[in-house]
């Protein structure tokens, strides 16, 4: 074991050969996939996931020291969490940015007159593609939904809420909350306001390594869409 220089506290694009790819299941969000994947030593192990289009979430932090949440259920977990505002990447021609800020107004009824990229994850690596942008969204003010927007299903029985920025570190803390984005976008946060990193924070438009990244891999596993090897 060795110790890491600064420069190499990073995670490195890397994509081994996929002889085959396979669509085991498809939903409204994600495909259940297999790939036929060779390794380093030449032989081949099967690799089953799930096809995510990405997400963005929004640490929505006013000058009161709040947060807004809403409270959603989440079925495969069955339970009622605490969360950020958040959504797909799913409208083609969409920015992340623009995502978010939709994901404001809709959610939250919100808009922010200044945006920073707090912290950029994959979710779940070893069993899904989802990346995440989560972003802090401050001067807020209030927002109409946009015009084509119609809450559905769990997203028409979310509450939305204000929290103080400390009671949601102190329940992360305490093992109260547990949904991904709100436990790392408040966290995150946490570590730019007491470290006096916020000036400091990626703007909003920043690059994404690991969309650039999705992208290009994805375009390659379609070319394998349907081959079962």
């Amino acid at each position: 074991m060795w110790e890491l220089a600064a420069d190499e506290v990073t995670d490195i694009p890397q994509a081994w050969p996929v002889t085959a790819h396979q669509v085991l299941g498809s939903g409204a969000v994600s495909d259940f996939v297999n790939d036929a994947v060779t390794i380093p030593d030449g032989s081949t192990m099967q690799r089953q996931y799930l096809l995510h289009p990405g997400a963005v979430g929004v640490i929505a932090w006013d000058e009161n020291d709040r947060i807004a949440v809403v409270r959603q259920y989440r079925h495969p977990v069955g339970f009622r969490l605490v969360e950020p505002p958040a959504g797909l990447l799913d409208a083609d021609g969409e920015s992340w940015t623009s995502a978010a800020e939709r994901e404001l107004a809709e959610e939250a009824g919100l808009k922010a007159g200044r945006w920073q990229v707090l912290v950029d994850m994959f979710t779940t690596p070893g069993a899904c593609q989802e990346t995440l942008r989560i972003y802090l969204a401050r001067d807020l003010s209030g927002a109409p939904a946009p015009d084509d927007f119609v809450a559905h299903h769990e997203e028409a029985h979310m509450d939305l809420c204000w929290a103080r920025r400390a009671d949601l570190v102190d329940a992360i803390l305490a093992g109260k909350l547990q949904n991904p984005t709100m436990v790392s976008g408040v966290l995150a946060l946490e570590v730019a306001r007491l470290s006096g990193r916020l000036d400091d924070l990626r703007e909003a438009d920043a690059s994404w390594p690991a969309r650039t990244a999705w992208s290009g891999r994805n375009h390659l596993l379609a070319g394998l869409d349907g081959h079962a090897g």
